[in-house]
């Protein structure tokens, strides 16, 4: 099939002037995209001195008793997330305080095991998302990820050679030809192979960038997103009792009323309210209870289960796997580590390519 000449300069132009405006962007996303794939075994080897005390064969210590010696390591420090392993008993307790400090406490007595600031790995994943900007970065890289989508369909439609007899030479780097036409190949050759990929990752990247995409996945899955069953004030008695001790009761009913979380997160999250997350073990998407409750007296707000998840909620929950290639075990974390690489080549490459025409250009414009 040929593709009209005419039709194909303006999509190189497109193709050109989009990438130079973007090209940065989407080099730095790339790299931080392929460093924070395999964040769950970094942090789990940096971790690794201080992320499990000894054994002892005695009961762990309650919450409400680690925040209360918390209280004494750490006096006036408020504490932002709390993170507990309920797989191993010998696991130490995370603490993060709004100070952005980390401590790693017994989970026997309380006692301080490291105190640190968050990993590097926090900042790769600021970087990925917000380019350490703020609101400003999330703006930039969503609509950069857009024109990313732009570019890829475009490159296919300027990778499809014009001749079937020429799809071998298409899809082939010649290693031993020059470095402008390696150069040539990588770009074009690599992007082919990588195209698909990248489509998925950048459209589930849009996923957590705009709320109108949420809207067309949720419209074409034929279900909404939902929030959760909101729970009945009147029903619950109101107690009198201090903040560790009502994080303690929240974290043990919860535990208890949904068994099998492998790790849970407790968390204050802008508005206020406490959000704990109970995470359970899964394949594909995230199996994931989550209920919201109120800071004053850590009575229940609302609550979502998996067990209830329509669509629109289990695609919501897959979309960080399918993104960081996680829904495919290691073999898909190293194809998106391998892919991500790639993204952030191309845009060099594509500059490259742009240079030597311009040369060749000033030089036919001499003679």
């Amino acid at each position: 099939m040929k593709i009209n000449k005419k039709f194909k300069k303006a999509v190189r132009l497109i193709h050109l002037w989009l990438g130079l405006f973007t090209g940065i962007i989407v080099v730095i996303i790339g790299i931080t995209g392929c460093m924070y794939v395999f964040e769950q075994e970094i942090r789990d080897y940096m971790q690794k001195d201080y992320a499990f005390v000894p054994v002892r064969q005695q009961p762990q210590a309650s919450l409400a008793k680690l925040l209360e010696e918390f209280e004494k390591i750490a006096p006036g420090q408020k504490v932002t997330g709390i993170e507990i392993n309920n797989t191993a008993p010998n696991a130490t307790v995370i603490l993060t305080t709004g100070k952005h400090h980390v401590y790693y406490l017994n989970p026997y007595n309380g006692s301080l095991v490291k105190k640190t600031k968050p990993d590097f790995l926090v900042t790769v994943e600021d970087i990925h998302t917000s380019l350490l900007l703020g609101d400003t970065g999330k703006f930039i890289i969503r609509w950069s990820v857009a024109i990313f989508v732009i570019m890829l369909i475009s490159g296919l439609i300027l990778w499809f050679p014009g001749q079937i007899r020429l799809i071998k030479q298409a899809v082939t780097i010649k290693w031993g030809a020059s470095f402008k036409r390696v150069n040539y190949d990588l770009h074009n050759v690599l992007g082919f192979y990588a195209s698909g990929i990248l489509l998925v990752s950048a459209l589930s990247g849009l996923y957590f960038g705009f709320k109108e995409v949420k809207t067309a996945v949720s419209f074409f899955s034929g279900s909404k997103l939902t929030e959760g069953v909101k729970a009945t004030p009147a029903s619950q008695t109101v107690i009198a009792e201090t903040i560790p001790e009502h994080y303690e009761r929240i974290y043990r009913q919860a535990i208890v009323q949904h068994p099998g979380a492998v790790l849970t997160n407790l968390s204050i999250r802008k508005d206020g309210n406490l959000r704990l997350r109970l995470n359970y073990p899964s394949e594909w998407a995230r199996k994931r209870n989550t209920f919201f409750y109120s800071p004053k007296n850590g009575q229940l707000i609302r609550s979502k289960l998996y067990k209830d998840f329509n669509r629109a909620d289990w695609i919501e929950a897959g979309n960080y796997n399918l993104h960081t290639g996680q829904m495919f075990g290691l073999f898909g974390k190293i194809i998106a580590t391998i892919v991500s690489l790639i993204a952030a080549s191309l845009p060099i490459t594509g500059f490259i390519i742009w240079l030597k025409r311009g040369k060749k250009k000033k030089i036919k414009e001499r003679s």
